[in-house]
């Protein structure tokens, strides 16, 4: 019940709070009401413009983020690729020069000793 009251008590005050705000912003505009309809009624009028600019722009910004995103991703794929081929060259040449000494150990063990 006492989180009820709470909300309740709290809706009536942003209620009362919003009443007194526009109470005290009408008193206050610097406009007569004629003139502040006719500048809501421009930037009405405008909205429609505005929000196509704001996509038009915003459609721009996502294209050139793509775009470097995709740019990126080829070159850290690019050297990822040189990469992997230069570790599996270096492991390449490691088991060669690696095979190389054992090889020469075990022939020459196997072969016959001179006595």
């Amino acid at each position: 019940m006492s989180k009820n009251n709470n909300n309740s008590t709290f809706i009536v005050g942003m209620v009362f709070g919003g009443l007194l705000g526009t109470v005290a912003g009408i008193l206050m505009a610097p406009r007569s009401g004629k003139e502040t309809r006719q500048i809501l009624k421009k930037s009405a009028d405008a909205l429609p413009e505005i929000a196509e600019d704001l996509s038009t722009t915003v459609q721009f910004q996502a294209d050139r983020l793509s775009e470097s995103a995709q740019t990126n991703w080829n070159d850290t794929l690019t050297r990822l690729k040189e990469t992997v081929s230069a570790g599996l060259e270096a492991s390449q040449r490691e088991i060669q020069e690696t095979s190389s000494p054992r090889e020469m150990t075990v022939k020459s063990s196997s072969s016959p000793k001179p006595s």
